[in-house]
């Protein structure tokens, strides 16, 4: 009996790493870019300087995890509407919270996760409930959530000192964004030992193969945009610890940051493929490449253009590493 022993091409190999490690990519490019910032500034990795660059990372990365699983429930799946929630929360909790008696933690932080959870829910009410196409229920959001914003704080107003601050520098001689973006990857790792995990890959993959093997794709996908609005909350904490203000012209720029981050991460734009550490590495990849730009003293209105081009390079490289779907032939296999 002869074996026949064939050599897989470049290519397939590179389409087989991208589907096992579809983060590969942006860690490698996290790496990259690392050592571009540090040679270009050597105080950007100096310890003093830590806690502080990591803080201002954190609302990036926070915003790009609260985008990711809208996107993983697949059916065109995005919510717009994350961006504004962080900044509805940043307002709240400036205009309202603090100057009331309600801004410590213990009351602040479930209450703003509440507040993005009730938003996320209705968006997901919206999509997998009344059938309104993603993109358009959560700009609906984002107009009204917009609007909000400026109403409540039409000029920006200057928060009191507080305990955000430390969010943006350390607890305890411990990064606070060890504490945010710690806390949402952990959430999202105990999220991942549920049978909801599963559900929401599958229905992400096909919702139709889903609802056949018995899984509610309602409510899973009306779950999915909970869980985004609940990290969105979160991100609206670690927003005002950066600015220590209410500021409701800040956020927009968060939007495209986002959906550059999530594509870059891995995640399938198209479902059913994703998660928070991928959006965390495509955010982290987003942030130093805006440090660069400001290092090297290129013109900010670059920014839009650097982040433009994140997204379509990730867009293109994911569907070409990943391949597309091909039909099983009889007697073949993929």
């Amino acid at each position: 009996m002869v074996r026949v022993v064939t050599r897989e091409s470049w290519g397939t190999a590179l389409r087989r790493a991208a589907r096992q490690h579809s983060s590969l990519f942006a860690l490698v490019l996290v790496a990259a870019l690392l050592i571009a910032n540090i040679a270009s500034l050597p105080s950007f990795a100096s310890p003093g300087n830590v806690p502080g660059e990591l803080g201002t990372l954190a609302p990036f990365v926070l915003v790009a995890m609260a985008s990711t699983p809208a996107i993983v429930s697949g059916g065109a799946g995005i919510d717009l509407s994350v961006a504004p929630v962080m900044g509805l929360v940043n307002v709240v909790f400036v205009v309202y919270l603090l100057p009331h008696g309600f801004g410590n933690p213990v009351i602040a932080v479930p209450a703003m996760v509440v507040l993005g959870g009730i938003i996320g829910t209705v968006n997901g009410a919206m999509v997998a409930l009344l059938r309104f196409p993603p993109v358009i229920a959560t700009l609906g959001t984002y107009f009204v959530l917009a609007g909000v914003d400026l109403d409540i704080a039409p000029d920006p107003v200057s928060a009191n000192q507080n305990w955000t601050d430390q969010l943006a520098t350390s607890i305890a001689h411990i990064p606070g964004a060890v504490f945010t973006v710690g806390g949402a990857l952990l959430f999202w790792f105990l999220v991942r030992k549920l049978p909801y995990h599963r559900a929401l890959l599958a229905v992400g993959g096909s919702d139709a193969a889903a609802f056949s093997a018995g899984v509610n794709v309602s409510v899973v996908r009306l779950l999915a945009y909970t869980i985004g609005g609940m990290v969105a909350g979160l991100a609206g904490l670690a927003l005002t610890g950066t600015i220590q203000s209410a500021d409701a012209t800040v956020w927009p720029d968060y939007v495209i940051v986002a959906l550059a981050a999530v594509a870059l991460g891995g995640t399938a734009l198209s479902g059913g493929r994703g998660g928070f550490v991928g959006s965390a590495l495509g955010a982290t990849c987003v942030f130093l490449i805006q440090n660069l730009i400001s290092v090297l003293g290129i013109s900010v209105f670059y920014l839009q253009v650097a982040y433009g081009s994140v997204l379509l390079v990730a867009v293109v490289l994911g569907s070409n590493l990943r391949g597309r779907p091909t039909l099983v032939m009889a007697g073949e296999s993929t």
